[in-house]
């Protein structure tokens, strides 16, 4: 029997949850989150627990946020003048906005605090300092992708990442 190991193509259905329940992600009505093994695409922790798994085996874990998105760092609160903002954003608190950073790299942010003259915005990952917990099932196990990874990011072609992935700006121009 196959088992999951660098270079094979995993199909994977999960569900994650943060430790009061809550679920954060699921491919429950998606197609199943495809990943090549050692490509980096996701999270490490949820990319190791895959090894060695085999066809149609389930496996339910727990990452620590060092094997996830790492601990918050409340030196990533970046605080701009409101006058370096766009004359037609109005910034309220917790409101998620979109950053693009110096190399062009696109990334998720959100708005932490707002004055009459600054807003502060956290740019860490909205998951990082968290356990999560993920239900996962191999459904797949290939030496090639299928015909869903045509966005190479791990990401399900909606331009949303994955539990644990990361599409920064890979799919933002949607699927092959």
């Amino acid at each position: 029997m196959e088992k999951v190991t660098d270079g094979l193509y995993v199909l994977v259905e999960y569900t994650g949850t943060l430790e009061n329940g809550d679920v954060f992600d699921t491919s429950k009505g998606r197609q199943p989150l495809e990943l090549q093994m050692g490509a980096g695409q996701l999270i490490p922790g949820f990319e190791s627990a895959l090894v060695g798994m085999s066809l149609n085996e389930t496996k339910v874990f727990t990452l620590n946020p060092e094997d996830a998105y790492g601990p918050r760092d409340e030196e990533r609160m970046v605080t701009f003048k409101r006058s370096e903002l766009p004359p037609q954003l109005d910034p309220q608190v917790g409101q998620p906005i979109g950053m693009t950073s110096p190399d062009g790299q696109r990334f998720p942010a959100v708005i932490a605090k707002v004055d009459d003259a600054e807003v502060t915005v956290d740019i860490n990952h909205p998951l990082a300092g968290q356990k999560l917990t993920f239900d996962i099932k191999v459904v797949g196990i290939n030496e090639q992708a299928t015909q869903q990874a045509g966005c190479g990011c791990g990401c399900d072609c909606s331009g949303e990442p994955p539990a644990g992935g990361d599409c920064g700006s890979g799919c933002d121009s949607g699927c092959n």
